[in-house]
């Protein structure tokens, strides 16, 4: 089923624009918000995927080999003008789908690309990923997001109930999961809660907490036991229109990300409230570089959650191609350093006012209308 955008501003002779959904909630999420402020209308086709469905995608082919094409959506002409996707199992799907254009479609890739940057027209990335300078690639210091003081405000009046009777300042904790290198599990949410607890107790305030498809039940049930302190939690479900999420970035005085998700990190500065990121390890599994000259690792005396899969990513990391990984840190780097978020400590001073973000959306925009001749 095709899903149409709003036609509000739209020329009398726009392009024709897919969207390919992802395989991550985080992915269509930066899709939907591209296709959206473009102002154009969109088809969305979602895949179903074989379970031989990375193949193609390792093998760089312009293949519709990795997905069901009875359960797929229908991939037929007339072919669009433009299509937008992520991830390495859609990369072989944009490719054919330019092939059978006779290379008339443009192909927008957010994150990373896998085939070579010829294939594309244009990557949106952010630095996690170490792409080079190029006139084909646009660096943002945040994702895509969808965030913006309408949504907001609608989202904080549909929810006005929930968010009643707690005392302020809201501070909002966001919890992502594990990621890489890094693992949300029990001993990592025991000690989000003891320090988001402890910054809402200093000013006589409430938390509103919120987790994400990606936090572990562990890491879920040992903040739950773990937080003393007045607030809202709410646990992700899958297609909730309950979903507080958007109003507690709303109603919060100051916001807690967990440091994997990028994501989630992009949409809490976009909203220009302080933002603290939450480091997921201690000492020499932070995520934080250990200061200058330091012969000791911080927080040593507490331990980390181990995963076997964080271990062979870091394996990985270490010794495997850069083009196999992604460096969070990046991300954390430049936006510690631009005064857009702050490390969350055990003793943590007021909020002070916070900044947001160059444009990431606006800065998309312009660069696909260019492209598009629009």
């Amino acid at each position: 089923m095709n899903d149409l955008s709003s036609s509000i501003g739209v020329p009398a002779d726009p392009p024709t624009v897919w969207i390919i959904t992802g395989y991550r909630a985080g992915e269509d999420t930066q899709i939907l918000a591209l296709a959206e402020a473009l102002q154009w209308p969109f088809s969305t086709k979602r895949l179903v995927y074989q379970a031989h469905d990375f193949i193609p995608g390792l093998l760089r082919l312009a293949s519709l080999k990795g997905i069901n094409l009875a359960r797929s959506s229908p991939l037929v002409p007339p072919w669009p003008d433009l299509v937008i996707s992520a991830g390495m199992r859609n990369e072989p799907v944009c490719r054919w789908i330019k092939a059978q254009s006779g290379g008339r479609t443009r192909i927008v890739l957010l994150g990373r690309h896998w085939a070579r940057l010829e294939h594309f027209d244009l990557v949106i990335t952010t630095p996690q990923y170490r792409l080079p300078q190029d006139t084909k690639i646009l660096h943002n210091i945040t994702t895509l997001h969808r965030v913006n003081e309408n949504m907001l405000r609608e989202a904080c009046t549909r929810h006005a109930a929930t968010l009643a009777g707690l005392p302020r300042p809201h501070i909002a904790v966001i919890m992502g999961g594990s990621s890489g290198p890094y693992t949300l599990g029990r001993r990592a949410a025991r000690r989000l809660a003891r320090q988001a607890c402890a910054m809402a107790r200093a000013q006589g305030g409430a938390l509103l907490v919120t987790s994400s498809s990606r936090t572990p039940a562990a890491a879920i049930d040992a903040f739950s036991a773990a937080a003393a302190c007045p607030m809202r939690f709410y646990r992700w479900k899958p297609a909730d229109k309950a979903n507080p999420y958007y109003a507690f970035l709303a109603s919060a005085d100051a916001i807690i990300v967990t440091g994997d998700s990028i994501a989630m990190l992009s949409e809490a500065c976009a909203t220009g409230k302080p933002v603290y990121i939450f480091d997921l390890g201690t000492g020499r599994e932070a995520m934080r570089p250990l200061p200058a000259g330091s012969r000791h690792a911080r927080g040593s005396a507490e331990r980390n959650d181990f995963r076997l899969g964080a271990l062979l990513y870091k394996l990985l990391m270490r010794h495997g191609p850069q083009r196999l990984t992604r460096d969070i840190r990046l991300v954390h780097s430049q936006l510690t350093a631009s005064g857009l978020a702050t490390w969350l400590d055990e003793t943590c001073t007021p909020p002070s006012p916070g900044q947001r973000p160059p444009d990431s959306i606006e800065r998309a925009v312009a660069r696909v209308r260019s492209m598009l001749g629009r």
